[in-house]
């Protein structure tokens, strides 16, 4: 799989169904399960003995990192949403939760399941975000409680990327013009 490499003796553990874009790495220590996706550009680094753990149906999007330190694992549960830029550091994100665009998470923080981080926010080290909250600012803080729409709404968004990734693994196929020149057209412009 392209993108993918293994460093020393860590070697990713990826489920067949997952898909990464051709320009993603995923290096080392890192178990993806059933049907995650990792989109272009992101960095998932597992280069220490504690892995990076990817619960099934979760997408991880264009340009985010997730890394770790020793005895600091990044956990990653089910159907969660990681946006455009986000950083993920040795932290546990919940079932269900989303991680805004260009929000970080650091060391030891744990965010709780079905809650939403909003884009930008900063979780720093060590802070606890309980279930089902909706989180902002920098520091993050929680602002109120999400209610069972807002559950489904999150569900939806790891649905949506599900089906996206299996379009692009069918789809998506390098451009080439009559030569075999990858990135060219003959048409005018």
């Amino acid at each position: 799989m392209k993108g993918v490499y293994t460093l020393g003796n860590y070697v990713p553990q990826i489920a067949k169904s997952c898909w990464v874009a051709p320009n993603a790495a995923i290096i080392g220590n890192v178990i993806m399960e059933e049907s995650c996706s990792v989109w272009f550009s992101a960095t998932i680094r597992g280069d220490i003995k504690d892995a990076i753990t990817i619960g099934a149906r979760t997408n991880v999007q264009d340009n985010a990192v997730l890394h770790t330190d020793a005895n600091v694992p990044l956990t990653i549960g089910k159907d969660v949403t990681i946006g455009h830029h986000a950083m993920l550091h040795g932290c546990s994100i919940g079932d269900n939760s989303l991680i805004g665009i260009g929000a970080t998470v650091l060391n030891k923080s744990v965010i709780g399941k079905n809650c939403i981080v909003g884009a930008h926010c900063l979780i720093p080290e060590n802070k606890t975000i309980p279930d089902n909250s909706l989180v902002v600012g920098s520091p993050g803080q929680v602002v109120r409680q999400l209610t069972q729409e807002h559950f489904q709404a999150l569900k939806d968004s790891a649905d949506h990327y599900v089906k996206n990734a299996d379009w692009f693994k069918a789809e998506l196929k390098p451009m080439e013009d009559e030569s075999g020149r990858a990135g060219f057209t003959t048409s005018k412009l």
